[in-house]
């Protein structure tokens, strides 16, 4: 039965307690990986091992399969991903160290990302009644999780599809840091306790804390404002980790959806850290492992000292979608009447390594098939082939596509109210290198492409000195190249590691970026309408809800009066534009309106 919100509430652990699940492990089935070493007054010290497996970032991939693409999954480091690649590792790893000496968990970002998770969100979704069970949980379930923490992308779809989705799982979704904005009290099973068996007769309780990320009140604000809170996850760490160890817990496991590196891409917005995954590490003591979670990064082991207690916390992060499983390896010593962790090494495997489990791709291919139906149908055409292979350095009407779609979506909602005289701008990046529109017909899967995020569409009300601010901090995406320097743009992007999700392009102004000068003065020849813009002239906005909640901390955009917004995600309004525009044709929209330059030559 699965610990959802209902059963954790209204259990007898009411003051928040979790709940603690056991293992049925016998003796035997845990032979191998317990032995006596070493003598203890004359006696032989009792010790035991076992593994915590760890995914992370699955992201709705099931299947080692690109839907936006409809064909297998690649890319330049010939990475795999789904669940189905992951559950032969789990196989693996259970066949060797013994099926009841292991756990496995995951760190959050489960049920979006995917055309299959968005199909059961949204076309045929989990919330109909006698809807269908979702197929991150029929397949993690095949898999036997046991536990995960919640990510902040699994608010995108409104609480009811979580709520169901949680339902739908044998195993608790968990979140310390998710609270009932009423009450204040637990949203979610914080914890959960499972029992391991050894061959001595001594359970080891391991407990696993679930955290997820504070971003989620500004990211997801119109799906939780009001319902529940997101306190740090420091906080609730020190809260949590005592009364784990005051319950006997033996081991302590943080499954937390936070990156490692301190970092906030929302700036001050909030008090709390988003990557906050190393400092609960330095500042509560008693945790002895955190799998990490959101950065989308590999890290295989990463040891950050306690400065309470000078130990060790090991930490782990296997990317993202799949394509790595974490294996934490504890081992343990009976002294003093209780089981201590005496080592703890962490180390990532690769999916590519390993065949898909037929018994998961088996169990959901009618799901798959109806996806892959959904995204072959075809509802427009276009004149010309369009890609974004040069769409991080050159303006390529694909994004203009984007930003037309936008644009005419706000003037339409804003028309014949108070704001329907001023202009209307639109933002949008570059969120994947491989989109295309082909020559011909355009299907589903084309338009979707484009933008693989789930993100709304906002209107803001800003200036003119607002929109060079904002350009300015969107042009510290490039390298500094001098004039006259080599450009090679395989190194001319990204610059301090800002993703290509954080670099936007505006339409409806002209202007050029000087990436000779430093980030912060590069915007040059800013103009609207052929004159340079009035800093105090005001504008409307068209931005994605990630970008007005303050996703990429750009100035001046959170903060800025909202005049419209809606709940349908972007990529279903451009689908929407093309089946009644019928054909795209880049001469209706597409124009050369910023350009790369160094010292007034252009770049390209």
């Amino acid at each position: 039965m699965p610990l959802n919100r209902r059963t954790f509430l209204g259990s007898s652990a009411a003051a928040g307690a979790g709940a603690a699940l056991a293992g049925a492990v016998t003796p035997a089935e845990a032979t191998g990986r317990g032995q006596g070493q070493g003598p203890v007054h004359g006696r032989p010290r009792k010790r035991y091992s076992f593994t915590v497996m760890g995914t992370t970032d699955l992201h709705g991939n099931v299947f080692n399969w690109d839907y936006f693409t409809d064909k297998e999954f690649d890319d330049a480091a010939h990475n795999d991903v789904g669940l189905a690649k992951i559950s032969t590792l789990v196989d693996k790893i259970r066949k060797e160290k013994g099926r009841h000496n292991t756990l496995l968990i995951d760190a959050g970002d489960t049920i979006q990302g995917t055309q299959l998770s968005y199909y059961y969100a949204k076309i045929d979704p989990i919330t109909a009644k006698r809807g269908p069970v979702h197929p991150m949980a029929q397949a993690m379930n095949a898999i036997g999780y046991d536990a995960a923490a919640l990510g902040n992308h699994e608010f995108n779809y409104g609480i009811p599809v979580l709520r169901k989705f949680e339902e739908q799982c044998r195993f608790p979704l968990l979140g310390a840091n998710v609270l009932d904005a009423k009450t204040l009290k637990p949203a979610f099973a914080p914890y959960v306790i499972k029992k391991v068996r050894t061959p001595f007769g001594r359970d080891v309780k391991v407990a696993i804390l679930g955290l997820t990320n504070p971003g989620i009140a500004i990211w997801d604000k119109a799906n939780v404002q009001g319902k529940m809170t997101f306190p740090g996850l420091e906080e609730q760490a020190a809260k949590w980790v005592p009364k784990l160890r005051s319950m006997g817990a033996d081991v302590v496991i943080v499954s937390a959806h936070s990156g490692s590196d301190g970092s906030s891409s929302y700036g001050d917005q909030l008090p709390y850290v988003e990557n906050a995954a190393s400092l609960v590490a330095e500042q509560v003591p008693g945790i002895d492992a955190i799998l990490v979670g959101h950065a989308h990064v590999e890290i295989p082991e990463r040891r950050v000292v306690n400065k309470k207690t000078g130990k060790d916390v090991v930490l782990s992060e296997p990317l993202k979608w799949g394509q790595r499983l974490t294996l934490f390896d504890f081992d343990l010593v009976w002294e003093r009447g209780g089981w201590t962790v005496e080592k703890v090494a962490s180390k990532v495997l690769n999916s590519n390594t390993v065949a898909e489990d037929k018994k998961i791709t088996g169990l959901l291919s009618d799901e798959h098939r109806k996806v892959v139906a959904y995204v072959n149908q075809v509802i427009g055409t276009s004149t010309v082939a369009m890609s974004t292979v040069d769409a991080p350095w050159k303006d390529e009407p694909i994004i203009d596509l984007i930003n037309h779609v936008q644009t005419e979506t706000v003037k339409a909602a804003l028309a014949g109210g108070e704001w329907a005289a001023l202009p209307v701008l639109s933002q949008a990046s570059c969120f994947s290198r491989t989109a295309a529109i082909p020559a011909g017909n355009v299907t589903i899967k084309d338009a979707a492409g484009l933008y693989p995020f789930e993100n709304t569409l906002e209107a803001r009300l800003v200036t003119g000195a607002q929109l060079k601010a904002y350009l300015e901090y969107s042009a510290k995406y490039y390298v500094r190249t001098a004039s006259g320097a080599p450009v090679d743009t395989a190194k001319l992007t990204n610059a301090d590691g800002t993703p290509d999700y954080n670099y936007d392009v505006v339409s409806g102004l002209t202007y050029e970026i000087d990436i000779a000068k430093a980030a912060g003065s590069r915007i040059v020849n800013l103009e609207f309408e052929g004159k340079a813009l009035d800093p105090a002239a005001k504008f409307v906005l068209a931005v994605n809800n990630y970008r007005a909640s303050g996703g990429g901390n750009f100035p001046g955009i959170a903060a800025a009066q909202q005049l419209w917004a809606n709940s349908d995600e972007i990529r279903n309004t451009i689908i929407g534009w093309v089946q009644a525009a019928g054909t795209v044709d880049p001469s209706v929209f597409a124009s050369v309106d910023w350009k790369l330059t160094r010292d007034g030559t252009p770049v390209f």
